[in-house]
């Protein structure tokens, strides 16, 4: 039997409303807006509609190849829950933070304690006033092939009691915690802290000072998201930021009101449809209609996989309404908006990717000249063998770019995501690879372009992406050989 959602009976006129695509040029206006704001840096590009094909990303003048695109600032963006228990970074921009001694000791408390991912990584206390470190002793079986240190060392490195050498020419923001008082979110500074309470985390915190109507279900909403998918986790960020607005939009409209005392209506749906708008432009269809089917479900299972899909959606939605509803935003929390939301990243979604100051570190001793090299390894040694091959894991996790997901896809991209070495936070960074001229399309590859043309095929048909190179597009859409 296929589950009712009582809020998409009850608002149909609302919720069309919401779903109802802006104009192409209300689209174009607002992304333009975005490439000439301060957070973003934009160099030659513009965004605009070119009849079917959509909109896209275009060269306003000509680009060299190389230069720097564009660095776009994300909607929303999280660290995957397993990532956690191996970075600990700045919940909002998502830089590294506290020291390489802090990264490596906590890594390898962590790791010493059995923490599963996306639990109770989170739950420690990194400060240096923790004293209850010393009662637990490594544990050698966890590590397989990697070689245990001493017990006390770990500790001593997360305090501050032991310093490596030449780990201040790697230096990172201090840790800050929660304005709410959780220990799910760490920042480099108070403005992040800040910026990221005002965005969505003030509903969004399990913390003594949330703003959520119920921290137990926010809490079960996590964790239900952390057992399945954490693409929930990003609707949620969705859903807060958008009441967050709605709410500040509100306010606004109230003291012009009292200034204009003669203005009359209600203000709710234009107020919220405005609070919608980030989200408007990027939405296009529902999660479980254009999800790609698993290898593993036979095509004669499709329907049942897609409901399934759907009531997934569903136990989430609930356990999300339960913890941060609000009745004048009532409509965003319709099943039918929540599986837009969700399809908005299934679709536009780019790997958040931030390379790790430990990987830095441990290179840059291995680059010592002799002896100096041999008598700092001495040091530094037995901690990169407790670490194991995966020393030099990076930030990993997801995020919606507004810009980026303007880019279309083309086997043969003149432009690419590339993170450079001065690129040490959560931003899209976007570099062109060869000359583009002034008037022609930016495109990036959505798949691995050394992948066999068959298996690019499968992966875009199963998005219904269309390949935008010049071939493709002059002839029946297809993908280039």
């Amino acid at each position: 039997m296929e589950i009712v959602c009582p809020i998409d009976a009850e608002l149909g006129t609302e919720i069309s409303a919401l779903l109802t695509p802006p104009s192409p040029a209300d689209v174009e206006e607002y992304l333009n807006e975005l490439i000439q704001s301060r957070s973003r840096q934009c160099n030659g590009i513009t965004v605009k509609q070119n009849g079917e094909l959509g909109k896209g990303v275009y060269a306003d003048s000509d680009l060299k190849e190389g230069k720097l695109l564009l660095k776009d600032q994300m909607l929303v963006g999280l660290q995957h829950s397993s990532n956690k228990i191996d970075c600990l970074v700045c919940s909002f921009c998502f830089r590294f933070v506290g020291s390489v001694e802090l990264q490596i000791g906590r890594r390898l408390y962590l790791q010493e304690l059995g923490v599963s991912a996306g639990r109770d990584c989170c739950e420690a206390d990194y400060s240096a006033e923790d004293e209850d470190l010393d009662d637990s002793g490594p544990s050698s079986s966890i590590y397989k092939e990697k070689v245990p240190l001493p017990k006390g060392i770990v500790e001593s490195l997360m305090n501050g009691g032991l310093k490596l050498p030449y780990s201040d020419k790697f230096s990172l923001p201090p840790v800050v915690p929660c304005p709410g008082g959780c220990k799910e979110a760490y920042y480099c500074s108070k403005q992040c802290a800040e910026s990221d309470w005002d965005l969505s985390h003030s509903l969004l915190c399990t913390g003594e000072r949330s703003e959520a109507i119920s921290r137990e279900a926010l809490v079960e909403f996590i964790q239900h998201a952390n057992d399945t998918n954490d693409i929930f986790l990003l609707a949620a960020k969705a859903v807060s930021s958008t009441i967050l607005k709605y709410r500040k939009l509100k306010v606004a409209y109230s003291e012009d009101r009292e200034k204009t005392p003669n203005v009359a209506g209600s203000p709710h749906l234009s107020l919220l449809l405005k609070a919608w708008k980030p989200i408007s432009v990027g939405h296009k269809r529902r999660w479980w209609d254009c999800i790609a089917l698993p290898f593993d479900v036979e095509p004669s299972d499709e329907a049942a996989f897609r409901m399934q899909i759907r009531e997934l959606a569903f136990t989430s939605l609930e356990l999300l309404k339960a913890a941060i509803f609000d009745e004048e935003c009532k409509p965003i929390f319709s099943l039918e908006i929540y599986g837009h939301i969700i399809a908005m990243f299934e679709l536009n979604n780019l790997d958040l990717v931030v390379a790790s100051p430990v990987e830095d570190y441990f290179l840059y001793i291995d680059d010592l000249p002799n002896p100096e090299k041999k008598e700092v390894e001495g040091i530094t040694r037995p901690f990169l063998d407790a670490l194991g091959d995966d020393y030099s894991v990076c930030c990993q996790g997801t995020a919606f770019y507004p810009l980026q997901s303007c880019m279309n896809h083309s086997c043969s991209p003149n432009a690419k995501a590339f993170k450079r070495e001065e690129d040490r936070d959560g931003q899209a960074t976007i570099i062109a690879l060869k000359p583009i001229s002034k008037g022609e399309e930016v495109t990036i590859s959505y798949v691995d372009e050394d992948l066999p043309y068959e298996e690019r095929r499968a992966l875009l048909a199963d998005y219904g992406f269309k390949c935008r190179c010049p071939k493709c597009l002059g002839e029946e859409p297809k993908l280039c050989d």
